[in-house]
């Protein structure tokens, strides 16, 4: 596990998370950027699995984060095993233009994992078979494939968030401390 990055952004744990965000293997640095702003608006840890697409100090990553990158929650594993040690599976949500499961129809809880694959090729069928009862999708019209990283990560993040509001977990005013 990282504890230290490269250059001047440096991993950041400040509480413990509601939500975890998974990235699996990465491949764009805009979209990990924009995915880290994300993570801190919402009180969500950010977890980077090797290997990248990019370095964590890479010029395009602090532009897609803005200056919020040093404030942000995260950590880098070297793999899926590392991670597994780290996280419970159990917890896991994988999401997958192949689910048939939408991300709307369950019910998320404070301590979950939201796991998603590189933007080229998705999640592999080694983590989403063992676990089929917990892939998700999200709804899309052709001829779109797929939505962006950043975008998907940003949809399922915010319905958590909305149905904890709902179901009176966090305030309707809720504040990232």
């Amino acid at each position: 596990m990282t504890t230290a990055a490269t250059d001047d952004i440096s991993p950041v744990v400040n509480h413990t998370p509601l939500l975890n965000i998974v990235l699996y293997q990465p491949e764009i640095p805009q979209n990990t950027g924009n995915i880290g702003r994300s993570c801190l608006a919402s009180g969500a840890h950010l977890w980077l699995v090797r290997p990248l697409g990019f370095r964590v100090d890479q010029k395009q990553l602090r532009r897609a984060g803005l200056d919020y990158w040093k404030h942000l929650d995260w950590t880098a594993v070297d793999d899926w095993e590392e991670l597994s040690q780290v996280l419970p599976e159990k917890n896991h949500w994988y999401f997958t233009k192949e689910a048939t499961t939408l991300y709307t129809e369950v019910r998320y809880q404070p301590g979950d994992t939201l796991v998603f694959g590189c933007e080229t090729s998705g999640l592999p069928p080694s983590l989403t078979s063992a676990a089929p009862d917990r892939c998700l999708r999200i709804p899309i019209q052709n001829p779109v494939r797929s939505l962006n990283l950043a975008s998907a990560v940003a949809v399922a993040t915010f319905e958590a968030l909305r149905q904890w509001r709902e179901d009176g977990l966090i305030p309707r005013d809720f504040r990232v401390q």
